[in-house]
């Protein structure tokens, strides 16, 4: 079993204060969380991908690889990266980069996602969310087990003969 700390780095009033942190001070506090985490123990420091208010997590890559950067140890999550409105190819990308710059401490969470909403903002829509995961999903499989693909699809334009890092 493992323990840790999971964030959606939402900028929401202090519960004993009252203040409201700024963008800025809520990024900085949840690096600083991921590092604290790691120092007491613990396993696993997770960060959600949100694209809306109240939340400052558009991009737990570079924001774990932040993190990474600053610890030795703890497990680098997402918790959740959103396959249904990012590109699979750019998921693979940038989180095989990831994996190899924290030496294989990055555990890769995906769901749909469920706010209405950020569909749009992708290019996508939500009453085909599902389908749009399967495939998507499908072709991240094959983009980390293949060495080349060759693949087409109903959501993205298709690759031929495509290898990737």
């Amino acid at each position: 079993m493992q323990f840790g700390i999971f964030t959606i780095a939402d900028i929401t009033p202090d519960p004993t204060t009252g203040k409201i942190p700024t963008e800025n001070e809520r990024l900085r506090s949840m690096v600083e969380q991921g590092k604290l985490a790691e120092q007491v123990g613990l396993d696993v420091f997770a960060i959600g991908e949100h694209h809306n208010p109240p939340f400052v997590t558009s991009s737990p890559t570079t924001t774990l690889a932040y993190v990474g950067a600053q610890t030795e140890r703890i497990i680098l999550s997402t918790a959740t990266t959103l396959i249904t409105t990012n590109d699979p190819v750019k998921i693979a990308e940038d989180y095989a980069m990831l994996q190899h710059l924290t030496g294989g401490r990055v555990d890769l969470v995906m769901g749909r996602g469920n706010t209405g909403p950020v569909y749009p903002w992708f290019g996508q829509d939500i009453r085909k969310g599902i389908e749009l995961a399967i495939e998507n999903y499908d072709l991240l499989r094959r983009l980390w087990t293949e060495d080349v693909v060759n693949w087409e699809g109903q959501f993205r334009t298709p690759l031929q003969q495509f290898t990737s890092t």
